[in-house]
């Protein structure tokens, strides 16, 4: 297999699933030194300040676009590209597929782009858009999630995506010790203690959780990991409804796995996804997952231990809680949480897909 120089174009580095798997793709690709990654928008001294894991990440760029379209912004990443002597462009969402679209086709390179999200497409100036881009760019385009592809198909004809399902880390993200872990992150030791990952915006809506957390009963917890704008209105939130107590924000946890061996039990109420990380993660450190039925969100639950609900469904969210509290701590239902991983989420087996996708293949 001949060896490529790959640029992974994102629209910025934070805190965040898509970010999260481009980091992947560099550190455990083939070649991880011919991996480069680039930011559209932010500088690395402010993206380093907010997410310590990349301060000791190789080959970061970063253009500093500012906002709104920017002609200057192609023709600088153009030039980026044939300094590195990049062979293949790897576009993550809207904003780097057309930058990195336009400028792969000025500086000679091939273009792959994933799509993570589809509800977009329902845009109508979205889907014009991403379709305009797909038939004139022409990028082999991969989907994270079956639903994904299957939007892609509905909204843009005459337009087929390989399907490449998100695949995280199983030998980082492993079972670990639960006190330890509770120790790092000063969280009680004596609580059931329900955790959600992921960055404070309204997507995310973290709200319904908090909400939820209401209603359990006194010995369950709730840890937020992660940050963002919505951050003090869930403080506000959480002491309006007298949580204070039984709510920790734990902020932006640089080893995540002492994350997820802390809680009991994974959930995410999100109002939309693609196919997410964080709950294949959780699951990998043998929790149980509870996720609002948006998106992929399907493909990302063992149906064994975990379960999904309406998106918006207070009573239903309540229920399953109270429920996965019960059934969801059992070391059977653990076990299948991870083995569910294993066999449908794992790192290696998503990196290969792409690097036949680099050299060419149809998948």
């Amino acid at each position: 297999m001949t060896t490529l120089r790959i640029a992974q174009i994102v629209q910025h580095l934070a805190p965040g699933g898509i970010e999260t798997m481009v980091l992947d793709l560099q550190k455990k690709a083939s070649a991880p030194e011919q991996v480069h990654i680039i930011s559209l928008e932010g500088t690395f001294e402010k993206a380093s300040a907010h997410w310590p894991r990349i301060k000791n990440t190789p080959r970061l760029h970063f253009l500093k676009k500012p906002p709104g379209l920017s002609l200057k912004a192609v023709k600088q990443l153009a030039d980026l590209l044939k300094q590195l002597n990049i062979s293949v462009v790897h576009t993550h969402h809207v904003g780097p597929l057309l930058y990195g679209g336009l400028a792969a086709k000025l500086a000679g390179c091939q273009h792959v782009h994933t799509e993570h999200d589809a509800w977009h497409l329902a845009n109508p100036k979205r889907r014009l858009l991403v379709g305009a881009c797909f038939h004139l760019l022409r990028p082999r385009v991969a989907a994270d999630a079956k639903l994904v592809a299957q939007n892609i198909r509905q909204h843009i004809p005459l337009f087929t995506p390989s399907v490449i399902l998100n695949g995280i880390d199983t030998e980082l993200f492993c079972p670990g010790d639960q006190s330890q872990a509770r120790e790092l992150l000063a969280l009680p030791k004596d609580k059931q203690i329900i955790g959600c990952a992921g960055r404070f915006t309204a997507v995310k809506s973290q709200h319904l959780l908090i909400e939820a957390l209401a209603a359990l009963p006194e010995a369950a917890h709730l840890a937020l990991a992660g940050g963002g704008e919505l951050e003090q209105d869930l403080r506000h939130q959480v002491q309006q409804a007298n949580l204070e107590d039984r709510v920790h924000f734990v902020g932006v946890v640089e080893h995540m796995p002492d994350f997820y061996r802390a809680i009991d039990l994974f959930c995410m109420t999100s109002q939309r996804e693609g196919l997410p990380l964080s709950p294949l993660e959780a699951q990998a450190c043998e929790r149980a997952a509870l996720l609002t039925d948006v998106g992929g969100c399907l493909e990302a639950v063992d149906p064994e231990s975990g379960l999904l609900v309406p998106y918006g469904d207070a009573q239903a969210l309540q229920q399953a809680l109270n429920t996965l509290l019960q059934t969801g701590l059992t070391s059977e239902a653990r076990a299948s949480a991870r083995q569910f991983v294993l066999k449908n989420g794992d790192l290696q087996r998503m990196i290969h897909q792409y690097e036949q996708l680099y050299q060419g293949s149809t998948l």
